[in-house]
């Protein structure tokens, strides 16, 4: 029996308005818990991904002040913390909580809500599909501002299936020449199109992407580019992308030699932990120990952090089976 819990764990693909206290958003919107556990929990599964989505209108709500997103924020590290996730690279929108603040007020009251002794973390500013160009380009240039100082990357995330990632290639252009490092959300809610249009952009990572195996000819594009896959099984399940776990192809793929990464997208929305994740798929699939060393191992060599950064994680992970 594997101790799930006590792996030391890397988390590449987390949305932190997806993983907030329920808790704590009764107490800022004056709602019920009942109310909002229906509204911001998904179904096991919805009708598609764009029914999925609809579980962000109330924590985008709840973060909108300077100290509630910075208590939001400081309150989902610690469930980090409890999970054991020793590094993460957590995504957000800035400019979906500029009611009142300016999006540098944002990112600031992020910045002070990751303080953490037990884990590293680094923020991944996400453009959303449907936005303004003049907007999403404006997050662009945020990320390039905040570099140095924990932002780490941006993301294009949102409704794949209505707005085609081949939308957006101005956007990536100008991020490249920036040189600021990207993931795309693509293979998703939509198919394999998007997935090579991820690839012509220059995307390092791609979230989601288990539709690669519609084509084969994109999958050895990904693996010989060393693209790794951000993998999130039971959001997968619930945005209909896969009917069941049985179907899901998270094993086939890592069988095959592809670079994935294990993930919970949204800790709240789809009520998963790191550990329950990895349950699930030693239950399902037969992962093992070595495997899911092996993913995190892959998944710190992946992320977006500095040299010194990677190496620090990568002990812990190696020194695991040492103690």
């Amino acid at each position: 029996m594997i101790n799930t819990k006590s792996i030391p764990k890397v988390e590449l693909h987390v949305h932190l308005d997806g993983s907030l206290n329920i808790d704590t958003v009764s107490k800022i919107l004056n709602m019920p818990k009942n109310f909002l556990k229906e509204n911001m929990i998904a179904q096991e599964k919805c009708l598609d991904l764009n029914d999925y989505l609809t579980k962000f209108d109330l924590p985008v709500k709840a973060m909108q002040k300077y100290d509630d997103i910075k208590l939001l924020t400081s309150e989902f590290v610690k469930s980090l913390e409890d999970d054991n996730v020793i590094y993460a690279e957590v995504r957000f929108a800035p400019l979906k909580h500029t009611s009142i603040l300016s999006p540098d007020e944002v990112i600031n009251s992020v910045l002070e809500g990751i303080k953490s002794e037990k884990v590293i973390i680094n923020l991944i500013l996400c453009m959303m599909r449907g936005d303004t160009l003049e907007d999403n380009k404006s997050v662009i240039d945020l990320a390039h501002k905040y570099l140095k100082r924990r932002v780490v990357a941006i993301d294009l995330a949102g409704a794949e299936g209505l707005f085609k990632t081949s939308d957006y290639e101005e956007l990536f252009n100008y991020a490249n020449k920036l040189n600021i490092p990207f993931t795309i959300h693509a293979g998703e809610a939509d198919g394999v199109s998007s997935i090579e249009s991820a690839i012509k952009f220059g995307a390092r990572r791609i979230g989601h992407g288990i539709r690669v195996l519609e084509n084969m000819d994109t999958l050895e594009k990904i693996k010989d580019k060393n693209i790794m896959l951000e993998i999130c099984p039971t959001s997968n399940i619930q945005t209909n992308v896969v009917d069941n776990i049985i179907n899901h192809p998270i094993k086939k793929l890592f069988s095959m030699n592809t670079l994935i990464s294990i993930n919970t997208d949204n800790r709240t929305v789809s009520n998963v932990t790191l550990s329950s994740e990895y349950d699930l798929l030693i239950k399902n699939f037969n992962f093992d120990l070595d495997d899911l060393l092996e993913i995190n191992r892959n998944s710190i060599i992946y992320s977006f952090a500095d040299t010194k950064t990677k190496q620090i994680i990568l002990d812990k992970i190696n020194n695991y089976r040492k103690e």
